[in-house]
């Protein structure tokens, strides 16, 4: 798995994510058919993972935990849904990385 920064191709996303929320800091970025969305505010930290054709998998959600914030699943608040998953992380646990 590999993680690809796609955020220029998402300028009117990344827009919008500044404008309407409370969010400081926005990247987009592929893993395969998965679209991942990181954002990051100044009292939380979010993460949308989507996939047009299936569910998302337990390892994609480990893996990137582990790349961009250096958690495991069992330390954030996770919901799933049909076709995404939601990651929500207090800043109390600090993101090491950005790929």
């Amino acid at each position: 798995m590999r993680l690809i920064d796609i955020t220029n191709s998402y300028s009117h996303l990344v827009a919008q994510q500044l404008s309407a929320t409370d969010a400081q800091f926005v990247k987009v970025y592929s893993l395969g058919p998965t679209t991942v969305v990181y954002t990051q505010a100044p009292t939380h930290q979010e993460i949308l993972l989507t996939n047009e054709r299936r569910n998302i998998l337990d390892a994609e959600i480990d893996y990137v935990l582990d790349k961009l914030c250096k958690a495991k699943q069992s330390e954030v608040d996770l919901v799933r849904g049909h076709h995404l998953a939601e990651v929500s992380i207090p800043m109390d646990m600090r993101r090491t990385e950005i790929v």
